[in-house]
């Protein structure tokens, strides 16, 4: 199976939040190449688009956890 930003020939950009959104897990927390199917370079580039989403407050840092 080929990585997601490969197959559709595009790359991970902070602006696109619809997509970024997809490789959080439930508490917001990156997912790793494993699970996110992503190759290593465009991983990379994931993970600080992502970061730099979170530093725009586009992107939530953690979820909301309703304490008990």
């Amino acid at each position: 199976m080929k990585c997601f930003f490969c197959q559709y020939k595009t790359r991970p950009n902070y602006k696109d939040v619809d997509n970024l959104v997809k490789f959080l897990s439930p508490r917001l927390k990156i997912l790793s190449r494993d699970k996110t199917r992503t190759c290593a370079k465009h991983q990379r580039a994931l993970t600080k688009e992502l970061k730099y989403a979170r530093y725009l407050a586009l992107v939530q840092y953690v979820s909301y956890q309703q304490e008990r």
